[in-house]
């Protein structure tokens, strides 16, 4: 497939395809917004959202001032951003959800979208990612507008960066940083914090700019005043060596709370509580899901990786067995390698468990590719063996014909709706179903002074009866080995 020298062919302009710009609500559904009386029933407590909103912007108060000849330009305003996408393998409307994609990305993270281009090409030029005749429009295209960035919706090498940077005559920057940034401004845990430092260092490494030769040092040359040891290390010899060191600590940081997680871990295991992981695509409404579940009060926000630490909740199934439910971190197409390698401790959470709940939005446009970008994280942290439900959420905004297709093609899925409450009893019911039972029944009259073991068989196994007598509980229950040997001495006598 070759590139056309016709502009009208090559680039697309979505501004024109989509009167109202390309926005973040292109991907979420209506944004409303959040109050106690509407929402709170749905999505609990909501601890976060008064320091999540502390510090936002009110449009139409501007002080700038109109005269700027005579005194210092002082405009603070949010970053004005131009988008652009290179369309190499798939529909028109497989790169428009892209691009549309990176929109809600850009203002997650605080930015306005002026515009957004689509470059159809066979492969991203190795130059300028777009090809230096593009490059040339593109940078027409920010002095229509104003804009002082230029997003790319891929990863760009650091020649790339230069080049394309040096025509435009702006900031550019792509998807990779631009998904850093806004785990950057949501991480609160230590863990978080240090977590996304790490994959900014990592992304940062390969990308930093020297001064020239203007930076170098010489050595001492000894007595005679002859540099005869030649040239130290430059700047950007000392900054790489600094950024490596940094990493080295964040790891090592890293290693130490990961060890605290897993005797938590641990811990649960030794107590044969069954774990259910939470995955799937960022605003998929994980979050909302968990609240509805447990009431655990997590924050929920009509955004890109509102949520960013995960959670860790107890709850109980209709049948009275209790599990632990957790809130994994979200996950996007082309989500970078250096995100995957530094949460890899968090995703381990999603490895370890004994279900997998699969949340993903029955109202996105195309939900199955959402379903393989999130299995192709799973699959790189380990965890294909683990059972998986497949929850399609949202399913009161979504369209009947999507839903009847996933629900075909996905045979262990169920269809709810966090916001109204729909199928959540089934789903339930579902993970009471699907949650490993243990394996060995007995029954034994448990000595009332002996409450302990029956405390353990309602917490640890599955009673299936119970009666208080004169000389004990009579306990019927299925349990796990460890539990069963500890009730055998207490099995009832036969009467003959």
């Amino acid at each position: 497939m070759t590139s056309s020298s016709s502009p009208s062919q090559d680039t697309k302009r979505l501004a024109h395809d989509y009167p109202e710009g390309l926005r973040a609500d292109a991907l979420m559904e209506e944004d409303v917004a959040w109050s106690h009386e509407i929402d709170g029933e749905r999505d609990g407590d909501q601890f976060d959202r008064s320091e999540r909103a502390a510090l936002r912007r009110v449009a139409g108060l501007s002080t700038e001032l109109e005269d700027v000849t005579e005194v210092e330009y002082r405009q603070l305003r949010l970053e004005r951003v131009v988008l652009v996408g290179v369309w190499t393998t798939g529909t028109a409307q497989d790169a428009d959800n892209s691009l549309a994609e990176l929109a809600a990305l850009a203002e997650t993270a605080g930015a306005l979208v002026l515009d957004g281009v689509i470059q159809r090409r066979d492969k991203p030029d190795a130059a300028t990612y777009i090809g230096s005749g593009k490059a040339l429009e593109l940078r027409d295209i920010v002095l229509e507008t104003g804009a002082d960035t230029v997003i790319c919706d891929g990863e760009l090498s650091p020649g790339q960066l230069i080049q394309l940077e040096d025509v435009v005559k702006v900031k550019v920057i792509d998807r990779t940083a631009l998904i850093l940034d806004i785990f950057a401004q949501h991480a609160k845990s230590r863990e978080g914090k240090a977590q996304v430092a790490l994959a900014q260092m990592q992304y940062m490494l390969p990308r930093l700019r020297g001064w020239g030769q203007s930076l170098s040092r010489q050595m001492g040359g000894g007595r005679g005043g002859l540099a005869t040891r030649g040239p130290g290390e430059t700047k950007i010899e000392t900054d790489r060596r600094r950024i490596r060191e940094k990493m080295a600590k964040m790891r090592r940081e890293i290693a130490e709370m990961k060890t605290g997680r897993e005797i938590k871990r641990q811990e649960r295991r030794r107590n044969k509580v069954p774990s259910v992981a939470i995955a799937g695509y960022t605003n998929a409404g994980k979050s909302s899901l968990l609240n509805r579940l447990t009431g655990a009060g997590v924050l929920v926000e009509n955004a890109l990786f509102a949520t960013l630490d995960p959670t860790v909740r107890r709850a109980e199934t209709p049948s009275g067995r209790l599990y632990t439910l957790a809130d994994t971190v979200g996950f996007v197409r082309h989500l970078p390698h250096h995100l995957v390698e530094a949460f890899r401790s968090t995703m381990e959470e999603v490895g370890d468990s004994d279900l997998i709940l699969h949340v993903v939005d029955g109202s996105h446009p195309v939900p199955e590719e959402q379903l393989a970008a999130v299995r192709e994280v799973i699959r790189d942290v380990g965890a294909t063996d683990v059972p998986e439900i497949v929850v399609i959420n949202k399913a009161d905004a979504a369209d009947p014909l999507v839903l009847q297709r996933l629900l075909r093609t996905e045979k262990h899925s169920i269809a709810v709706s966090a916001r109204t409450g729909q199928g959540i009893e089934q789903l339930l019911a579902l993970i009471d179903e699907e949650l490993p039972r243990p394996s060995v029944e007995v029954e034994a009259l448990v000595p009332y002074t002996r409450g302990k073991l029956v405390a353990r068989a309602h917490t640890e196994g599955e009673v299936i009866s119970e009666e208080h007598t004169a000389e004990g509980t009579l306990i019927k229950v299925r349990v796990h080995e460890e539990l069963a040997a500890d009730l055998a001495p207490y099995a009832p006598v036969p009467t003959v």
